[in-house]
This record gives C-alpha cells, structure tokens and sequence, in this order.
C-alpha cells in the first residue's frame, strides 16, 4: 500500500480531528510529518500527540511555514483562514505539495483562482476543496454543466457567532434579523472566516459575483443553518444543513483525504 507525507498548517481544533481520524487508523496511507501554526504551542501540541502515540514516524514542529516546506510533504492540510491560505497556497504548490483546505474564501478572489489554478497545472499538484458544514457540491456542478441556473445561499446563526463583525450590535441578542444579503464575493470580503461555505457553493455552480447570499441573525440559536438551493429549467434542488459545532468541517477534510487515495471515489 502506498503511503503519502502529510502536514498542517494551522493547528486549532479542526486540525486534531485530522489527527483524531490518524490516530484512529482512518488514514492508513497518509503519515503526518510536519506542523505549523501562527502559535508554535499548538504546532507543538500536534507533534505531541504523534510522537506519544503507537505510530512508527514522528512529526515535526515547524516554527515557519517555510521549514515546513523544507520536508515537502506530498499534501498539506490548510485549517488557518483565507488570508493564511493566500500566503501559503503558491509556494506550497510549486513546492510540490498538493492543498486539501478549508478556507475556500480566499478563491472568490478571481485573480488568486486563476494564479492558483495555472499554478497547480505547472507543477502537477491540486487543490482539494473540503467540503466544510455543506454537502451537494457534486449536484451543484453537474446541473450548472446542463443548463443555466441560479443558485440562493442562506445561513442562519446565533448572535454571539457575529460579534467582532461590522454588523453586530447588541440589539441582535433579542431580534431576528437579516444581516447581510448581497454576493458571495460581498459576503467574504465582510465575514473572512465566516462563508467560506457559500464561496464554495458558488465556485461549485455559478460564480461567487452570481450566486445569491443572505445570513441571518437568531436569537439564542446554537449553530449554524445552512441551505443551499438551486433551480434550473429541469431541476429544482435544496441541500440544507444544520450543524451544532463546527466539527463536520474538520471531518470533511479527512473524508476528502480518504477521497484522495480511495480506489472508489464519492
């Protein structure tokens, strides 16, 4: 069986669950050689848990993202943030590493996609987009192939997930109400760390300037709600989720690592 080397790059919660799933043996052919984090603790906290573990290979703890690159894992776990994903998708793919991430934001930056995408070609590598809180991307992409469409995006959150926002304020503890409605490009650009599901909707269909997005405030609520929904001449489809942490996303990148070596792929 082959394996393939493994790193992450940022290492809060959603990175241990990728070495939750390792340890477990959910990712028998991958082998996690390397860490970083803005924090070199949490670099060093993963490390930890492979070197004190069963497994038969160690994991270095990288103060830079540049010593990281040094080892040239085959793939790199992205769980930063759009802006970390920005600095480090170029020089990760020319260094010969491909890119499973997260912060798919960071792509509704039209110039950024193309340099990444052209970047991937030249070098052989990929850019894997997990899918996060949200599922049906594969839907999204086969019915945009067929016919036009248009595609709506809706999320629902509780106030306190807002805070440190332009549009928080404390009357969003006691009202409902709908915060944003605008484009996915829009959407980033005013919640960096907080849509980048709707940007990979967009991307999966019709385009982060196209699609439809609106989020809403709700009082107490726990979580967040989000519902895609695409019409066409032929097809009228809804995918809703309703996450109540944000763990999914973290397990969505190691279905998406699966994925990756599987022999059948979903």
């Amino acid at each position: 069986m082959k394996t393939y080397t493994l790193a992450i790059a940022g290492c809060g919660k959603l990175a241990h669950i990728v070495v939750e799933a390792l340890l477990k043996d959910l990712l028998p052919q991958f082998k996690l050689i390397a860490s970083h984090s803005r924090t070199f603790a949490k670099a060093q906290d993963i490390s930890d848990r492979i070197e004190t573990s069963t497994m038969d290979y160690s994991c270095k703890a990288c103060s830079t993202f540049e010593e990281l690159l040094d080892l040239k894992p085959d793939y790199i776990v992205e769980t930063a943030s759009p802006s970390a994903f920005k600095e480090w998708a170029l020089p990760a793919l020319k260094n010969g590493s491909s890119i499973v991430t997260l912060s798919i934001g960071a792509l509704a930056d039209t110039d950024f996609y193309k340099t990444v995408q052209e970047t991937a070609l030249k070098h052989n590598t990929r850019v894997h987009l997990a899918s996060g809180a949200i599922g049906g991307f594969d839907l999204l992409r086969t019915v945009s192939l067929m016919e036009e469409s248009t595609v709506t995006f809706t999320t629902q959150k509780g106030p306190n997930s807002l805070k440190n926002t332009a549009v928080y304020n404390d009357s969003l503890q006691t009202e409902s109400r709908e915060v944003f409605k605008g484009d996915a490009k829009e959407a980033i650009a005013l919640f960096p760390t907080r849509v980048n599901v709707a940007v990979a909707a967009s991307l999966a269909s019709v385009g982060p300037e196209n699609i439809k997005v609106s989020m809403h405030s709700i009082p107490d609520f726990v979580g967040d709600d989000h519902r895609i929904e695409i019409k066409s001449d032929q097809i009228h489809a809804v995918v809703d989720v309703y996450s109540k942490t944000a763990q999914i996303a973290g397990w969505s990148v190691v279905n998406t690592l699966r994925n990756i070596v599987s022999p059948i792929a979903f």
